[in-house]
């Protein structure tokens, strides 16, 4: 009896984490993506005049925003 607690209390504590975790690697590679796709328009956009500057407010947007939060900041870099 004590062993089949034991491993449904495991089972539940390891359904109950397992949201929180893909969440915090979903974040995790869109800011990485988000970064890196950063860092070639930085690279790649001095040519055109667009520079990015990696701030918190930027690491924010492309963190929660991925590929799409740099192209806003690009079309916010080319409007302002």
């Amino acid at each position: 009896m004590m062993l089949a607690a034991t491993g449904l209390f495991i089972f539940l504590l390891v359904k109950m984490l397992a949201a929180p975790i893909k969440l915090i690697f979903k974040l995790a590679l869109h800011a990485g993506l988000g970064f890196g796709v950063l860092f070639l328009v930085n690279r790649f956009g001095a040519s055109f005049g667009i520079s990015i500057p990696i701030t918190l407010a930027t690491g924010l947007i492309t963190g929660f925003g991925g590929i799409p939060g740099v192209l806003f900041l690009i079309l916010l870099k080319l409007l302002f």
